[in-house]
């Protein structure tokens, strides 16, 4: 527990305060006093109401949707920080938006992850906290500290009690693989992969099936699922190779678009998903497990206000 009287500070933006009151609940604080207002052309105005003077400042804004919004909000609050003189800003972003957007596959495209890296530095970031990066390489895209935390070992104690010699870990692509050997191996589990064509954008055709899913039960490994056609379309193969019981997860849950509608008719028996994004209760459905991960970025932020390694966050 942090018990330094005010010399660190922890704010929230609108994105995700369930999440950022576990934090600091988890630190034995409250969120500092802040104001966030949209003016009625769309501008976004932040004011800190305490002094943050020379303090360990950590802003917690998940940029998920309204991406763009929510990226304002946050660029903002940094500004706002830094003009404030805090001592240190830390952007705690547990869904890293744009992260998809991390090469050029095609002529004249952007690469918006790079861009978004630009903006946070040059706002006035002093280093960023953000879990399960989309591509590990994004940490490359920052000139300042950046700490990459793993939710994995999260989604993966919750699914331990259910690992016995019939239970597979599923890779739900080929991009996924390197993540779901990973879980595999911590589970002592065996690993299937998924092999599919993508004819464009949110749209997955499944080809075959790597390994021997007949009669086992499924846990599928994914960093996020977005409008859920790769999932949905992945637990319909398994189901249909002759799969026993399906599971999933991911560290994101971004469930725009048909997301909902495609996972209410799957076959999934239960999906787990960590809080990095604030899923509205209409979207939730009945199999859905979401579990909290307070306790990681608390002591992520512990061991960064104390100068400590990250790596004993996972001993």
């Amino acid at each position: 527990m942090i018990n330094h009287g005010n010399e660190i500070k922890i704010f929230s933006g609108n994105s995700n305060k369930p999440l950022a009151e576990k934090i600091a609940a988890k630190l034995n604080t409250t969120l500092g006093d802040m104001e966030i207002t949209h003016f009625s052309d769309g501008e976004i105005y932040v004011r800190f109401n305490e002094a943050i003077r020379g303090m360990d400042v950590f802003l917690i804004q998940s940029t998920s949707y309204p991406v763009n919004v929510n990226l304002m909000e946050l660029f903002i609050m940094i500004d706002a920080a830094k003009r404030a003189s805090a001592g240190r800003i830390t952007a705690v972003i547990p869904y890293f938006g744009y992260a998809r957007q991390d090469r050029k596959a095609r002529s004249r495209e952007p690469i918006t992850a790079k861009l978004v890296a630009n903006l946070l530095t040059s706002a006035g970031a002093d280093r960023v906290l953000t879990m399960d990066l989309h591509c590990a390489q994004i940490q490359g895209f920052f000139d300042i500290p950046l700490d990459n935390l793993v939710g994995g070992p999260t989604l993966y104690n919750y699914f331990k009690p259910k690992v016995d010699d019939n239970f597979v870990v599923v890779s739900p692509d080929i991009g996924s693989v390197s993540r779901a050997r990973k879980v595999a191996t911590r589970m002592d589990a065996q690993l299937a992969i998924i092999d599919k064509r993508r004819p464009k954008a949110n749209e997955m055709e499944v080809m075959n099936i790597i390994g021997d899913v007949k009669g086992k039960n499924c846990l599928m490994v994914d960093d996020m699922i977005d409008t859920a056609g790769t999932i949905v379309q992945g637990a319909k193969a398994l189901k249909e190779a002759g799969a026993k019981a399906i599971y999933a997860c991911c560290s994101h849950g971004v469930l725009s678009g048909p997301a909902i509608e495609r996972l209410a008719t799957s076959p999934i028996d239960e999906l787990a998903i960590l809080d990095t994004i604030d899923i509205p209760q209409e979207k939730i459905l009945p199999f859905f497990k979401i579990i909290s991960t307070a306790q990681i970025f608390a002591s992520a932020i512990e061991n960064v206000y104390l100068d400590k390694s990250m790596s004993k966050i996972y001993d």
